[in-house]
């Protein structure tokens, strides 16, 4: 019988085209049944129409379907995708760092760490469970393949409240590819786009950055471990001769601008080893940056995430959408779409492959040996027939482990207080925050949120 593939979020104008493009050009998946489901209809029948206009085009002889609700759409699949957002994602993710600016708490980031980190997880725990759940019925058996932020909170919450086999894949470790190429640039011969100046928050950056990544990725061998958006630079390595570039790494490091990625130099300087997420992910995880008198988050450059112009460019978007669904636009470019690993899990699983794959998102089961067993670490790892399976990185150098047993700690509360609408633990996770240093602001940021979200969060009312 040919997989059933359920993609979940499937309206997204980013992550939905690139998935839906990137399953549909994969000749180990002609003929699978690609089941889209989003709960904004107007969305999905857009996905929708340009699914069946790729359908003819790529001769991908796939048996289409679409949904606005899961329940319909699960009864056996051997795959669910899931990509969701509460919404409006950019209005609340503005809130989510607004509100404690009230009590004056100035977050650096405010999407996976900090309060911001705590309200957004808590949003999206609650349908990221009821797709779990309603997965156990369905499709017991089905890998849950994850790229729903907060990640590591979105996948303890499933792995820890469900029965369901989850994995998270990121791209963040592309950013850390990314740094190393511009580093090593000259040694390497890598073409460097004018215009990186640090910043991969920015649309522009993070476009400028990708393509110095995708020469890197060719060239090196990274390994990284620790926590989404969170991990260290173990080893890198030149493909062509194996030689270790660590030692050149940091010579050339030395001796760029150190006004470029600030925060990252610091850290590096300090721990000894490379942080791979850039500094706008690694700011969201460190005591460091929230100071209200030394306001750090000046020196070091970090720049916001800017809702507005995301917006606009999520708009733009779904008009692209529409105009290839009409048959207006050019698809030739999605044939380049990729869908950050999915595909290829999905390939590796469904056809007894052997995929080596950058990061992977999976319960601890001695992979960092110094992290707690079962908490959600991220490390290489392979995918084939048996289906997902971690690379062992050893331990993490001690400090390092310290700094990420502690955002672990912050995940678990987390996880717990929203599953279990407990306002103890949601105040144990705000007080063991590094971004808190009061506790009466602790409660009064928590109760805020609460009362501000009530109804994405019915759980802490009952």
């Amino acid at each position: 019988m040919p997989a059933k593939i359920v993609v979940i979020g499937a309206g997204s104008a980013s992550f939905g085209l690139n998935t839906l493009a990137a399953l549909m050009r994969s000749p180990r998946l002609k003929g699978c049944h690609l089941s889209l489901v989003d709960r904004n209809a107007e969305a999905l029948e857009q996905v929708g129409h340009l699914a069946m206009r790729l359908n003819r085009e790529w001769d991908s002889e796939m048996y289409i379907t679409t949904h606005t609700h899961h329940e319909d759409a699960l009864e056996g699949a051997g795959f669910v995708v899931l990509s969701i957002e509460v919404s409006p994602r950019e209005k609340l993710w503005r809130m989510d760092y607004e509100i404690p600016l009230r009590y004056g708490v100035r977050q650096p980031y405010a999407e996976n760490g900090g309060p911001g980190g705590f309200a957004h997880a808590a949003r999206n725990i609650g349908p990221a469970l009821e797709i779990a759940h309603a997965m156990q019925q369905a499709c017991p058996n089905a890998w849950l393949i994850n790229f729903t932020n907060p990640m590591a909170r979105i996948c303890d919450a499933v792995a820890r409240y469900s029965k369901i086999r989850v994995v998270g894949l990121c791209h963040q470790i592309l950013v850390g590819y990314a740094l190393v190429g511009i580093t090593l640039a000259q040694d390497l011969g890598f073409m460097i786009p004018p215009g990186i100046h640090g910043g991969h928050a920015d649309p522009v950056e993070s476009s400028l950055r990708r393509q110095v990544a995708r020469q890197a990725v060719k060239r090196l061998d990274i390994r990284a471990a620790g926590l989404n958006h969170f991990t260290w630079m173990l080893s890198i390595h030149d493909r062509q001769t194996g030689e270790d570039l660590y030692p050149l790494f940091a010579r050339r490091w030395a001796e760029m601008d150190p006004s470029f990625e600030p925060l990252t130099r610091q850290v590096y300087d300090a721990f000894g080893w490379f942080p791979i997420p850039g500094d706008e992910h690694l700011c969201e995880y460190l005591p460091w940056v929230s100071d209200p008198i030394t306001q750090p988050w000046e020196k070091y450059t970090l720049s916001l995430y800017d809702w507005d112009k995301w917006d606009d460019l999520r708009g733009q978007g779904r008009e692209e959408i529409q105009r290839m669904a009409n048959g207006e636009g050019d698809i030739a470019l999605l044939r380049e779409a990729d869908s950050e690993g999915a595909v290829e899990v999905i390939e590796n699983i469904l056809c007894a492959g052997n995929h080596y794959h950058l990061a992977f998102n999976l319960p601890n089961h001695g992979q960092i040996a110094n992290l707690p067993k079962g908490a959600i670490v991220e490390t290489p790892g392979v995918v084939s027939g048996a289906g997902v399976q971690p690379l062992s990185m050893g331990s993490l150098p001690e400090p390092i482990a310290e700094l990420c047993r502690r955002e672990l700690a912050v995940i678990r509360l987390c996880v717990d207080a929203a599953v279990q609408g407990d306002r103890q633990a949601a105040l144990q996770c705000f007080l063991l925050d590094p971004v808190i240093r009061d506790m009466d602001v602790a409660r009064q940021v928590l109760e805020d949120y609460l009362q501000t979200y009530r109804e994405y969060l019915p759980q802490f009312w009952r």
